[in-house]
């Protein structure tokens, strides 16, 4: 399935799913401009949404999402999380190319 870069998957909040290996691979290529991003959002889940530790707001997209006329795209893409890596269009509700529990990340089921 290929993506339609529309974003949808970029308005789950980047910061609760940045793992500790992350963070280890941004501080080993040098990139504290990530690190600082990361570190100033300081965010937690808050039971039912991710909001920020310093003020309560809710948290927005992800802040690397560069939105295009047509398409979307990711500013830290060759280094972005684990997460991101891993999804696959389709294989989450939160993708417009879901169909209702008939796709896997191994491609559609057969009906």
């Amino acid at each position: 399935m290929t993506c339609k870069r529309c974003g949808t998957c970029c308005l789950a909040h980047l910061f609760a799913y940045v793992t500790p290996d992350d963070e280890a691979r941004w501080k080993q290529e040098g990139r504290s401009d990530i690190l600082e991003v990361v570190d100033a959002a300081a965010t937690v889940w808050a039971g039912d949404r991710i909001v920020s530790r310093l003020d309560g707001q809710s948290a927005a997209a992800c802040p690397f999402l560069i939105r295009h006329d047509d398409h979307c795209a990711c500013g830290i893409y060759t280094t972005r999380p684990q997460v991101c890596r891993d999804f696959k269009p389709g294989s989450s509700r939160i993708c417009p190319l879901w169909r209702g529990g008939a796709q896997s990340i191994n491609g559609p089921a057969d009906t």
